[in-house]
């Protein structure tokens, strides 16, 4: 179905614009939520979309629609579009390529899922965390399926076909008056997800967070649980967008072959990745996926561009225009960032530190600067290499960027939440401001 939408849409572009580029959505969706333990929302979906690019006279056009008797009215709207804006010879769409396959991105099972199937999935994580002694604040499961097509006048013609299933979970725990939280989520290609198991591990978390105590303020070796390294890294990856180093935007401007990170970490960013919650065919734009290695053994060794962006700095993209669906045009985006270190450190050579599970107010953290504070949250101590009591309320600040000069891997289980694929990770001296 989806090439027959796309060659009506192409007959109706292809002799009245200089390019043009059609991409087209078809997805199966079903998402659940509950507040605290009780279902409350409940959605199956399938829906179908078409965004159609053209360039004329060095103009671009972008129109969109859902439905699939106005392919012509969206066609001719994508044309007329292009007089909106102002010319610019920096647009042009993806070469054509040879595209290299990926593997483990789609699980048949999804054909066979069904919104009971699910909804019993989400009912047996929330009793096993209500068995474990825990209130459930929140939860939500959600799985997908995704066919694409990217169609343009330069012959690219590529079709992606992928799956996605996560599930969540919030928890609250009372004792002797004092209240603790936690969170946790998993996300896989495949329906494999462990909901009863993600059940315990929030649990055990907020029992362990009861019965805090105040740490003293100074400066700490700082583990950074998944979810907080994440918080904090988003704003170091953020530089490696190659539209915020045109616009000056990003303090690695200029430093393409600096050490800007611990040597023993290299980055890579990886549409190819088996299995990967990002892998694909190609980014949004077309442009056939490949692996960029942003920091080798610590050095800066590329930014990310999209197609546009490439053009104006005078450099080829490396396939990271990205979009979200069929209604927006590609962005700038990292696909799996991959954290490999050459060495880890184990949590037993830590003498004196803190680990925190998670950090708020992450967002606030100076984008250019790169420098934050933040609150730590589910934090412990560490003494002598054992996770110890845990941890009142205590700020984290710091510099993101002088951080990662040191930062180092903890052995542990490497996850992927969003594009990160990370361990958890060790900074040293960081100042860690206690609070009764």
């Amino acid at each position: 179905m989806i090439y027959e939408i796309a060659e009506k849409a192409k007959r109706e572009v292809e002799n009245n614009c200089d390019a043009f580029e059609i991409y087209i959505d078809e997805s199966k969706l079903i998402e659940l939520n509950s507040e605290q333990d009780r279902l409350n929302f409940a959605k199956e979906e399938i829906e179908t979309g078409v965004g159609i690019r053209v360039i004329k006279d060095n103009k671009i056009g972008f129109a969109f629609t859902s439905n699939m008797d106005k392919i012509s009215e969206t066609a001719r709207q994508s044309i007329e579009n292009t007089k909106l804006n102002k010319r610019d010879e920096n647009y042009s769409f993806a070469e054509l390529e040879k595209v290299t396959d990926v593997k483990k991105v789609y699980d048949k099972k999804f054909n066979d899922l069904n919104l009971n199937e699910s909804v019993e999935l989400l009912k047996n994580t929330i009793s096993q965390a209500r068995d474990s002694g825990c209130e459930v604040t929140g939860s939500g499961f959600s799985a997908s399926e995704c066919k694409s097509l990217i169609l343009n006048s330069n012959g690219v013609s590529i079709e992606n076909k992928e799956t996605g299933f996560g599930i969540s979970l919030s928890v609250t725990i009372q004792k002797d008056g004092e209240i603790a939280t936690a969170y946790n989520s998993a996300s896989s290609r495949f329906c494999d997800l462990e909901g009863e198991k993600l059940a315990d591990e929030v649990c055990n978390l907020a029992k362990s967070s009861l019965n805090s105590k105040p740490i003293e303020t100074d400066n700490y070796n700082v583990v950074l649980d998944y979810y907080a390294a994440i918080g904090l890294i988003q704003t170091f990856i953020n530089a490696f967008d190659g539209e915020n180093v045109a616009r000056g935007r990003s303090i690695l401007k200029d430093k393409i072959g600096s050490e800007i990170a611990n040597p023993s970490l290299s980055i890579i960013d990886n549409p190819l990745l088996e299995k990967g919650m990002a892998t694909t065919k190609c980014d949004g734009e077309g442009s056939v996926s490949k692996a960029t290695e942003l920091i080798k053994d610590g050095v800066l060794n590329s930014f990310i561009y999209d197609i546009y962006t490439a053009n104006k700095e005078g450099v080829k993209t490396t396939s990271n225009g990205y979009r979200g669906s069929y209604l927006t045009t590609p962005m700038i985006s990292p696909s799996n960032l991959e954290f490999k270190f050459s060495e880890m450190k184990d949590l037993s050579e830590i003498k004196k530190g803190v680990l925190t599970t998670s950090v708020l107010g992450a967002h606030t953290a100076n984008p250019i600067s790169g420098d934050f504070s933040v609150e730590a949250s589910n934090a412990f101590k560490i003494e002598n290499g054992e996770l110890t009591e845990p941890i009142n309320k205590a700020m984290i600040s710091g510099n993101i960027f002088e951080i990662m000069k040191n930062v180092e891997g903890i052995t542990s289980e490497i996850r992927q939440y969003g594009s990160f694929i990370i361990p958890k990770l060790l900074v040293h001296d960081l100042r860690v401001v206690g609070q009764n």
